[in-house]
């Protein structure tokens, strides 16, 4: 144990005889590096996965460039239209809806609620609560204070349209009581005597 200690000291004058018997031992670096084959596969096997794996990395870069050339070619096509990206947001929001509708969980989830509906429709519970309402509905429009509720609405009604009536045959007597005044008249007269004059004057300066 001491001797192998010693020889691995590099300050020891025996450093040199380790190396030295290390270089008579034959390495194979193809067979350092490689790792073992997993369980199952042999050696052959792994090497030609390995191959296919290859190819297989190499053609999806060779898509990846594909369908980044063709995205821009869109982009241009695009904007030469004049179409912007909310469009493009309204057609992928509508095919989305439209894919949610036609999938099968929003169908069974349709048809579901179909069957609750119904069978809440034709539930006793439903049927008696209907038939309540429509009870308390006829025993209301048929009871004396909604009638004199209906008959007071109405006869107000009537007596504001009376009103407003009178107000416009007022306002039109008052109108016409104006227009037959004195003081109407004189006022167009002069109205008319000044256009009389306006217009001698325009015709004496022509």
């Amino acid at each position: 144990m001491e001797s192998a200690s010693q020889d691995i000291n590099l300050n020891s004058p025996n450093k040199g005889l380790l190396s030295d018997a290390m270089t008579d031992v034959p390495v194979d670096s193809a067979a350092s590096a490689r790792t073992s084959a997993p369980e199952g596969l042999t050696l052959a096997e792994e090497e030609e996965l390995r191959s296919e794996l290859a190819k297989v990395e190499e053609e999806i870069g060779t898509l990846r460039q594909v369908l980044a050339a063709k995205e821009r070619h869109c982009g241009e096509l695009k904007r030469k239209l004049g179409l912007t990206p909310l469009d493009g947001l309204k057609q992928n929001l509508s095919k989305s809806w439209h894919d949610v509708q036609v999938s099968n969980a929003y169908v069974k989830t349709s048809e579901k609620l179909g069957e609750w509906n119904d069978k809440v429709t034709q539930s006793d519970l439903y049927l008696s609560a209907s038939s309540t309402l429509e009870d308390w509905n006829e025993k209301l429009t048929q009871s004396e204070a909604y009638k004199k509720t209906q008959e007071t609405l109405s006869q107000a009604g009537q007596k504001t349209s009376a009103a407003l009536s009178n107000v416009g045959s007022v306002i039109s007597r008052k109108l016409g009581d104006m227009r037959n005044s004195a003081t109407f008249k004189s006022f167009e007269d002069r109205v008319g005597t000044i256009k009389t004059s306006i217009r001698a004057n325009g015709l004496s300066d022509m």
